[in-house]
C-alpha cells in the first residue's frame, strides 16, 4: 500500500491538476458540497468501470470535518455558559478530593470529566430533552468515570444538597442519600437510568436501545419522534469488543436516532491509547466503514486562523503526521514545547505561529473544550438523517489540573490535589473563594436567584426538566393471566413426549394470544429459533426488520415460511449472544425508559448465557431489568451431543450470584407454567424488580398433571412430588431431590431402591435450589439478629423436618448447585450431593449420566451408601449395588479427565 500510496501521489502534471481543483471549486461555491460529492461519485464510478484501482480511504484530513463556514451558531450566553461550566469543574473536582482526604481511601476521578465537561454541558444546555406531556426524552448513556460532573450540575440546579456531595462513594453511611461511584440504578433509583462503567457495556447497550426505540415505533406501540439515543465513552473504551461489535447493526439498520460521542483524549488509564497512531483516524474509518456519519471534532476555534492560512497544506500535512503520543507530549509539556518539536518541524508552521507567545500557543485549544464547535457537531448530528452519528472529539485529559495531572499519563488515578493545584485550578477557572478557605476545598454556589442557577434551569425547563432522571414504574397498569390460561401445558401430556423447551415456548404462544399482553410479548434470539422450536412464530408474528421484507424467502412455499415485517415482534439478533442480551435489555428496561412495560424472552443456549455475557446480566440487574432469560438446551448430560463448548453445568451458580434474579430449573410442563405465570405476575403487574432466569431441555418424555397445591413449592423452590408413604418401624428410608431431566433419574432410582433392596424414598422435585438457599440464609440471619424472639424455620428446614433418613441430591449441574441448601437440613439428616463436575463431552445421555455418575443408578448406590453409614443398611448391601448396577469402581473422578 506504501508503494501504491507514493504512485498516487506523483503528481506528473500540477497544471492540470490545478486546473481540475480549481474547477471543483466552482462547481462548491456556485453548486454547493452535494454536488461536488456527486460529481465526484461520479468520477470515481467511470474509473472503476474502466478497470481503474481506486482503493478506499476510510479516513479524512486530521481536522474538523464541519468546516467553520458552514458550523451553526449556538444561541446561548457563552460567557454565561463558561461561567457554569466552571462552577461544574470546580465542585466537581471538590467531591472527589474532599472524598479523598477523609480517612478511607474512597477513591474517585477528576481526569475525565475535566477532559469532557463541556461535551456534557453543550448537551445540558441545547440537546438533551426530557421526558415529558410533549416529548418521551433522550437517552443518555454518560461515561461512568465522569458521574462527579454530573452530580456537580444537580448541586448548582438544587436537586443535590451540599452533604450529599459528601456522602460520594459513602453509600453504606449514607443511607440512601449518598451519590454512588458510578452511574447505577440499583443504588440510585429516581436518577441513574444505564449502567455504564463496565466499559464496553455502554456503546452496546445503546445500540440496541436506538433500535427498540424504532422497533416500538415501527410496531405502534409508541408514536413516532425525535428522540435520540446519547452515548459517551472514551476512546481507550473503544478497544472493548462491545464498544464496536454492534456498529454495523446501527449503520445497517440505519439509526439516526443514534449518537455516539467518543471524548478522545487520546490516553486510557495507563498512558496514550494509540501512542504511536492515531486513535482518532483509526475510529473515523471503523465509523465510516460501518455506515455512520462521522463527524472529528478535533481543533478548536484558536485554530481556525492557522488553518486558513495554511495555502500550501503544510500545517495539515503536520497534523496527519504527528501521532497521538506527540500530541499528548505538547500539552504536558507547555507552549515552548510544542513551538519547538511541533510547529518547529517545518518552516512554514514555525512562520505561522512566530508572533504568538507560548502562552498563545499553550492555548490553542482542541476541539471538544470548544462550546462553538461541539454545538455545531451536535447540532448537525440531531438532524443527520438515515444513518447514526459518531462524534470524534478531542480533548485533553485532566483538562485544568495543570501540573496535578494535565495531560500527564497517572493522570486517570489522580484523585488528591496538593493546595497549590488546588489554587491554580480555583485561579484557572476564576472561582470565587479565598485563600484561606482552599486548604478546605469547599463547594461554591452562587444562590439559588443567582444569574447562572436561574440560566441553568431554564435551559432544563425549556428541554422538558431535570435529567438524569428515572422512571420507576410504567403507568399503565397491567394484568397477569391466572394460570388456568396455561391449561394446555399444566395438563399432563399422557404418553406423547415432549421436552421443557417445547412447554416454554406453548406457554409463550399462550402469552402472544393474551388480548391485553400479547402485543408486549418480545421473543428474542440470537439465531437459533429452530433450534427452540419457535419457527412457527416467524409466520405467526413476524421477525422485526426496520425495512420489511425486500426478497421472497427460499421456504415460502412451507407452512413455517422466513417471514420478516417492519411490524414483525421476534427480535432476530445474528450471531451475537452479547447484542441479544443488549436486545433483551433494552426491552426488559422500556417500562422505565419508555413507559411501555415489555415481557422480553431472550432464548439461547445456556452455556453461552450467564457464562458469555455474565457482565451485561450484571449490569441488568443493577438497571433493575424485568423480563426472562432462557436458557436452552440446558445440562451437562442433556445435550448429549455438542460436546465440551455447550453443555452447561454451572449457569445457575452464575444466575445465583446476581441478587435480584429468581433462577428455575424445571423439569415437568406445569412447572414451566407456574414459573411463567408467577414472572408476568410479579414483573408486569406487580412491577417487580427483578428478572428470571430459566433453564430448559431438549430431552422428550411423559408430563404428568400438575399435582394439586404445588404452585408454592415450585416458586419457593421445592416441594413433595411423591410421598413414599407411611414409614413401618425399622424401614429404610430416604429423601431423594432433583431438578430438570435428572429428577426423572431420581425417580427411577426410587423405583430402584425399593425394588431391589426395599427401601422406601420420599421424591422432592427442587425447581430452584438457588431460591431454597436465599430463603435458608434469610431466616438464618434473621434468628442471629433476633435471638429472644421466635426463630423462624426455613422453608426446606420445614418440608423435610421429621422425614426419616439421608438425603440425596442429584442434577445435571455441578455439585456445588445442589449443595447450597447443606446448612438447611434438619440436624441430623446427612446429605449426599451428585453432580457433573469436570468438562462435558459429546455421547449419548445414558452414557454421559453414568459417566458423570448422575444416573438412576448412582443415585440409588449413594442412596445406599448414606443408609449404611447411617446404620440402617450394610457395607454388603452397598458392595450389592455396585455389582448389579455395574458402577465401575476404579473409574476416574469425571473432575479430573
Amino acid at each position: 500500500m506504501d508503494q501504491l500510496d507514493d504512485i498516487l501521489n506523483q503528481d506528473i502534471d500540477p497544471t492540470e491538476t490545478r486546473e481540475w481543483i480549481d474547477s471543483l471549486d466552482a462547481v462548491i461555491h456556485h453548486d454547493g458540497t452535494e454536488r461536488a460529492h456527486f460529481l465526484l461519485e461520479k468520477m470515481v464510478d467511470t474509473t472503476r468501470r474502466s478497470g481503474g484501482y481506486l482503493p478506499f480511504n476510510p479516513t479524512t484530513e486530521y481536522v474538523n470535518t464541519i468546516p467553520p463556514s458552514q458550523e451553526a451558531k449556538c444561541p446561548g450566553d457563552a460567557a454565561m455558559e463558561w461561567r457554569i461550566r466552571s462552577l461544574i469543574r470546580w465542585n466537581a473536582m471538590a467531591m472527589v478530593v474532599r472524598a479523598n482526604r477523609k480517612p478511607g481511601e474512597l477513591g474517585g476521578h477528576i481526569a475525565s470529566f475535566a477532559s469532557s465537561a463541556t461535551l456534557y454541558d453543550v448537551g445540558f444546555n441545547h440537546f438533551w430533552r426530557a421526558p415529558s406531556a410533549d416529548h418521551p426524552g433522550d437517552l443518555i448513556l454518560h461515561q461512568g468515570h465522569s458521574s462527579p460532573g454530573i452530580y456537580a450540575r444537580s448541586f448548582l440546579e438544587g436537586r443535590l444538597a451540599e452533604d450529599q456531595l459528601d456522602l460520594f462513594r459513602t453509600e453504606v453511611a449514607g443511607h440512601g442519600r449518598a451519590l454512588s461511584s458510578y452511574p447505577h440504578p440499583w443504588l440510585m433509583p429516581d436518577y441513574w437510568q444505564v449502567p455504564t462503567v463496565s466499559m464496553g457495556l455502554g456503546p452496546i447497550q445503546a445500540i440496541y436501545q436506538a433500535q427498540f426505540f424504532k422497533y416500538l415505533e415501527h410496531r405502534g406501540l409508541v408514536p413516532k419522534s425525535d428522540r435520540k439515543v446519547w452515548c459517551f465513552m472514551g476512546d481507550g473504551e473503544c478497544d472493548e469488543p462491545e464498544s464496536l461489535g454492534a456498529i454495523s447493526l446501527a449503520g445497517r439498520e440505519g439509526l439516526d436516532n443514534l449518537i455516539f460521542v467518543i471524548n478522545c483524549n487520546l490516553q486510557r488509564l495507563d498512558g496514550p491509547v494509540r501512542g504511536n497512531g492515531k486513535i482518532i483516524q483509526e475510529l473515523e474509518g471503523q465509523f465510516r466503514g460501518a455506515g455512520w456519519n462521522a463527524l472529528k471534532v478535533v481543533w478548536g476555534s484558536y485554530w481556525d486562523p492557522l488553518l486558513a492560512r495554511d495555502s500550501k497544506g503544510v500545517l495539515h500535512k503536520l497534523m496527519m503526521e504527528t501521532v497521538d503520543g506527540e500530541y499528548q507530549a505538547c500539552k504536558a509539556f507547555g507552549g515552548a514545547y510544542t513551538r519547538e518539536h511541533f510547529f518547529g518541524k517545518y518552516p512554514e508552521t514555525r512562520e505561522m505561529v512566530a508572533n504568538l507567545s507560548d502562552d498563545d500557543i499553550w492555548r490553542l485549544n482542541r476541539g471538544g473544550h470548544d462550546p462553538h464547535k461541539v454545538y455545531a457537531a451536535y447540532h448537525t448530528a440531531v438532524n443527520t438523517k438515515g444513518m447514526p452519528t459518531v462524534i470524534l472529539a478531542k480533548t485533553v485529559k485532566g483538562y485544568g489540573m495543570g501540573a496535578a495531572g494535565e495531560s500527564q499519563n497517572p493522570t486517570h488515578q489522580q484523585k488528591k490535589l496538593d493546595d497549590g493545584s488546588v489554587r491554580h485550578f480555583r485561579d484557572r477557572f476564576q472561582i470565587p473563594i479565598a485563600d484561606d478557605k482552599l486548604h478546605d476545598v469547599p463547594y461554591y454556589h452562587p444562590g439559588k436567584d443567582s444569574p447562572e442557577v436561574q440560566y441553568m434551569l431554564e435551559r432544563r425547563r425549556a428541554l422538558g426538566g431535570a435529567l438524569p432522571q428515572r422512571r420507576r414504574k410504567a403507568e399503565a397498569k397491567l394484568k397477569a393471566p391466572e394460570l388456568s390460561a396455561f391449561e394446555q401445558i399444566t395438563k399432563g401430556t399422557g404418553e406423547r413426549e415432549i421436552s421443557t423447551t417445547m412447554a416454554l415456548v406453548r406457554g409463550i404462544n399462550l402469552l402472544l394470544r393474551d388480548k391485553q399482553l400479547g402485543e408486549r410479548v418480545v421473543p428474542i434470539v440470537a439465531d437459533e429459533a429452530r433450534t427452540f422450536g419457535m419457527e412457527g412464530m416467524f409466520r405467526q408474528i413476524g421477525i422485526y426488520a426496520p425495512f420489511g421484507q425486500k426478497y421472497k424467502p427460499q421456504d415460502s412455499d412451507q407452512l413455517l415460511y422466513y417471514r420478516e415485517d417492519q411490524k414483525g415482534q421476534v427480535l432476530q439478533q445474528g450471531i451475537s449472544e452479547a447484542g441479544g442480551m443488549a436486545s433483551w435489555m433494552a426491552a426488559a428496561t422500556s417500562y422505565s425508559v419508555s413507559n411501555q412495560a415489555m415481557l422480553p424472552f431472550f432464548i439461547y443456549y445456556s452455556m453461552f448465557g450467564f457464562q458469555r455475557v455474565g457482565d451485561l446480566c450484571w449490569a441488568a440487574g443493577d438497571m433493575r431489568s424485568r423480563g426472562f432469560l432462557v436458557g436452552g438446551t440446558s445440562g451437562r448430560t442433556t445435550l448429549n451431543g455438542e460436546g465440551l463448548q455447550h453443555e452447561d453445568g454451572h449457569s445457575h451458580l452464575m444466575a445465583g450470584a446476581v441478587p435480584n434474579v429468581k433462577s428455575y430449573d424445571p423439569t415437568f410442563s406445569y412447572e414451566v407454567a407456574v414459573i411463567l405465570q408467577d414472572g408476568v405476575r410479579s414483573m408486569l403487574q406487580e412491577q417487580e424488580d427483578h428478572y428470571y432466569y430459566v433453564t430448559v431441555m431438549n430431552e422428550n418424555y411423559p408430563h404428568p398433571d400438575m399435582p394439586k397445591g404445588c404452585e408454592e413449592g415450585v416458586i419457593k423452590g421445592m416441594y413433595l412430588f411423591k410421598d413414599g408413604g407411611k414409614p413401618k418401624k425399622g424401614e429404610p428410608r430416604v429423601q431423594l431431590l432433583g431438578s430438570g431431566t435428572i429428577l426423572r433419574e431420581v425417580i427411577a432410582a426410587a423405583e430402584l431402591l425399593e425394588k431391589d433392596f426395599g427401601v422406601k424414598a420420599d421424591i422432592w422435585s427442587c425447581p430452584s435450589f438457588i431460591e431454597l438457599r436465599r430463603d435458608g440464609f434469610d431466616a438464618e440471619r434473621w434468628n442471629r439478629l433476633h435471638p429472644e424472639a421466635e426463630q423462624r424455620v426455613p422453608y426446606i428446614t420445614g418440608l423435610l423436618e421429621g422425614r426419616s433418613g439421608p438425603a440425596i441430591a442429584a442434577t445435571d449441574y455441578v455439585r456445588e448447585y445442589a449443595d447450597q441448601i447443606r446448612a438447611f437440613l434438619p440436624d441430623g439428616m446427612r446429605y449426599t450431593v451428585l453432580g457433573t463436575d469436570g468438562f462435558g463431552r459429546s455421547d449419548t445421555r445414558a452414557h454421559l449420566r453414568d459417566f458423570f455418575e448422575v444416573d438412576r443408578y448412582w443415585i440409588a448406590h449413594a442412596a445406599l451408601a448414606a443408609l449404611a453409614k447411617d446404620g440402617k443398611m450394610n457395607a454388603k448391601d452397598v458392595s450389592r449395588a455396585i455389582k448389579e448396577y455395574k458402577l465401575d469402581q476404579d473409574k476416574p473422578n469425571p473432575l479430573t479427565v
